[in-house]
């Protein structure tokens, strides 16, 4: 391997190889990770505005202290890390399908790893987020039909562009009904897109949540020397 790329990590999964790679990007002579499932690109950490502006936005509007936070999807740990260094957070869970990305964390291969899995507030656990949503046991497997003060997921690309299928239907009425179930009364769902703000999905999650709103995220993109978007949906339970 050249020192200006190298597979840290692969594994066959259920939904297709994934692997860990660090590539040294020359224009700021720094190391760049990325995660990749199949053919898809899923993460860069050159790209992480909107993991970020998730859990700010997602927690901007809630009470004072003592919150606790799902999240849907760990990644490279931005939104998770987002979310603790807000200190009125008290506990943290991330929910994960892919063991191998909680070990990537565990074993201190991606720069965040180390500060996630040493945080106290934070426990990391494997599962389907989707299926936990709509399991009466909920996301906590400890705290069966335990509600958090926000919900922060990150997992599909948009609404409308999932990686599996069977995701879609979060993302209808009944399965958003579903997940507002899962907060607090005045608690959070926050949502990460790729894509940009969609009216008819604002729409749809008028139908079950109060006042959301679509926030457009601007970063410098230095790939394609220009500025790039992402979408974060935010929305408080009726």
């Amino acid at each position: 391997m050249s020192a200006r790329f190298e597979e840290i990590a692969w594994s066959p999964t259920p939904l297709g190889d994934i692997s860990l790679r660090r590539r040294r990007f020359p224009a700021s002579e720094t190391d760049v990770y990325e995660v990749k499932l199949g053919d898809e690109f899923l993460m860069s950490s050159l790209f992480t505005a909107g993991e970020i502006a998730l859990a700010r936005l997602g927690l901007a509007q809630l009470p004072d202290a003592d919150l606790d936070v799902a999240v849907g999807g760990l990644g490279l740990g931005y939104t998770a890390q987002t979310a603790l260094d807000d200190s009125r957070v008290r506990s943290l869970i991330v929910v994960e399908a892919l063991g191998e990305v909680i070990d990537w964390h565990e074993r201190h291969l991606v720069p965040l790893g180390a500060r996630l899995a040493s945080d106290p507030r934070c426990r990391l656990v494997k599962g389907d987020f989707f299926a936990a949503v709509g399991d009466p046991v909920g996301l906590d497997p400890r705290s069966p039909g335990r509600r958090f003060h926000a919900v922060l997921l990150d997992i599909d690309h948009s609404p409308r562009h999932v990686l599996n299928p069977r995701h879609a239907a979060l993302y209808q009425p009944s399965g958003l009904r579903t997940l507002a179930d899962h907060l607090h009364p005045d608690g959070v769902f926050a949502l990460w897109s790729n894509d940009p703000p969609d009216a008819q999905f604002t729409s749809t999650l008028a139908e079950v949540f109060a006042a959301p709103e679509a926030h457009v995220v601007d970063f410098d993109n230095p790939l394609q020397d220009g500025i790039a978007t992402n979408t974060v949906y935010v929305a408080r339970k009726k």
